[in-house]
């Protein structure tokens, strides 16, 4: 299926971007507002909706992109990789639920954002230490290109119109 979409998402003039540089990309905008919220007190609760926006997308191609490549031609290894960033992709989704439904002035907002983005930057860690490290062994250079192609077309479809509120939770 990655073979025969992948140009309907790009034209032979644009610069093809692999999968996983277009995830530590995303990887980078997400530190960025977290390191915003960490140097302004008050900045968490306006920045919240951004983060969850940004985390959103970058699941949502994860989930039905990347991970089911990697589930489909990893490694035991790389597997087992890709089934635990699927759980820790769950629970960011509760934590951001949870984040959500807590009083802008209550001391468990500050702590509940706190969690969240330690448990992001745990993920991060693990996918850019581990499983990019891996999957650079197993998945070739060209097949990455595809991937990051269909990855940036969805990304490029859900911004333009659709909404993953409904269907990232």
């Amino acid at each position: 299926m990655v073979e025969s979409v992948t140009n309907i998402f790009t034209s032979s003039e644009e610069k093809q971007t692999n999968a996983i540089d277009l995830l530590t990309a995303d990887h980078r905008k997400v530190q960025d507002l977290f390191d915003r919220v960490r140097d302004n007190e008050g900045e968490g609760r306006r920045t919240l909706p951004e983060i969850r926006r940004e985390l959103e997308l970058h699941t949502h191609i994860e989930e039905q992109i990347f991970y089911p490549h990697l589930l489909k031609v990893g490694d035991e290894k790389l597997q087992s990789i890709t089934r635990e960033a699927l759980e820790e992709h769950r629970q960011v989704k509760v934590v951001l639920d949870d984040i959500e439904t807590t009083s802008n002035d209550s001391d468990d907002f500050a702590a509940k954002l706190k969690v969240l983005m330690e448990d992001v930057e745990h993920h991060v860690e693990e996918e850019e230490g581990e499983m990019f490290p891996l999957v650079r062994g197993e998945v070739d250079e060209e097949m990455l290109v595809r991937l990051g192609t269909l990855m940036e077309g969805e990304k490029k479809r859900v911004k333009d119109g659709s909404s993953l509120a409904a269907s990232a939770r």
